[in-house]
């Protein structure tokens, strides 16, 4: 069982088994037999979908439940479940009006999944000693152990495939093929091999066969979308739903080096995120398509332009998001680059 927010197109990428999509009937039918019971207390939306994910896994009787949290940590919904092994991917400022708006504070809360003899593996702290030293404290308090994946110097080499994908080279798992491209995979991939290890040390049987083919097939196997996603080429179009700070930097990062003349870059923002410091990074010399997303939380895409404007960037406003893309399509010559990204 798969359980994963935002969806990108349709409700239903949220709840996976083996890869499939949640069906219809099911929704519709847990909403009729539920409501009753649930309406008096006025769920939120994410609340709703969790009772829905996990009643889902209990009728098709799932072995193993992947269950990503919402907001993250301590009263995240989703904390309610006793895993046996609980994942801190990484730290970043988002969600500042409800985690706490210093990185110690932020991952204090989301410490809260951390549980009494439930190991756990963080992703990476950013070498804060302070942050790390919330996750041991915390780890010692409950008496379970803790992996720090990027101590673990697992991953040796790994590099972007012209092709698409990422190829790395590793310690003790071998070289293998990665169908994600973007650069934030390789401490993605440090996190899962570090996850997989932990998993193996508690009786799991998983082979190194198992690992590479996972990664290797990671979208086709659980419907992945948005992630570096290439869209086109000639020019070469790429995706990405990295949309807070931490995000953001590795898709800059990446985008400077994809060899391209001119950058073309489709943008749209929700109100409720850090927008002035995602704008403060992003490359000054792109032409961009200012837009929104038909969401109620959008930012309009006018407001968008003028934030922008006051760092520099520059570009026309198209408030629908194809319209955008296809004007982008239209301005850009086969050896530009074109980026759609922003808020999902």
């Amino acid at each position: 069982g798969l359980y994963t927010s935002p969806h990108l197109v349709d409700f239903r990428e949220r709840i996976r088994v083996n890869g499939e999509m949640i069906p219809e009937e099911k929704v519709v039918r847990f909403v009729e037999e539920e409501r009753e019971f649930f309406e008096p207390l006025h769920p939120s939306f994410f609340e709703l979908a969790t009772a829905l994910a996990l009643k889902y896994f209990e009728e098709a009787q799932v072995d193993i439940a992947v269950i990503e949290t919402g907001l993250g940590g301590r009263l995240d919904c989703t904390n309610i479940i006793s895993p046996i092994l609980s994942i801190i991917t990484n730290i970043s400022y988002d969600h500042v009006q409800f985690l706490g708006n210093t990185l110690p504070a932020i991952a204090k809360e989301k410490a809260g999944i951390i549980k009494p003899g439930t190991p756990v593996v963080i992703g990476e702290t950013n070498n804060n000693i302070e942050v790390r030293n919330v996750f041991i404290t915390k780890s010692k308090e409950v008496g379970t152990s803790i992996k720090f994946a990027d101590e673990e110097n697992e991953i040796l080499h790994s590099f972007a495939q012209a092709q698409g994908g990422r190829k790395y080279q590793t310690k003790n798992w071998g070289v293998f093929n990665g169908e994600l491209g973007g650069d934030c995979q390789e401490k993605n991939t440090a996190t899962i091999l570090a996850a997989v290890q932990t998993l193996i040390e508690q009786g799991y049987n998983i082979k190194d066969k198992h690992v590479h083919e996972g990664i290797a097939k990671v979208c086709s196997l659980t419907g992945l979308m948005g992630r570096w996603q290439r869209l086109g080429n000639e020019p070469l179009a790429i995706c990405d739903t990295g949309h807070n700070i931490g995000g953001m930097q590795y898709i800059v990062e990446q985008l400077a080096s994809t060899p391209h003349e001119r950058l073309h870059f489709v943008i749209g923002m929700v109100n409720d995120k850090d927008i002035d410091s995602v704008l403060d990074i992003l490359p000054k010399d792109a032409e961009y398509y200012f837009t929104q997303a038909s969401v109620q939380r959008a930012l309009s895409a006018e407001s968008l332009a003028i934030k922008a404007g006051k760092v520099g960037l520059k570009g026309v406003v198209i408030t629908d998001v194809k319209e955008a893309y296809r004007k982008a399509r239209q301005n850009a010559t086969k050896d530009d680059l074109i980026f759609v990204g922003g808020s999902t």
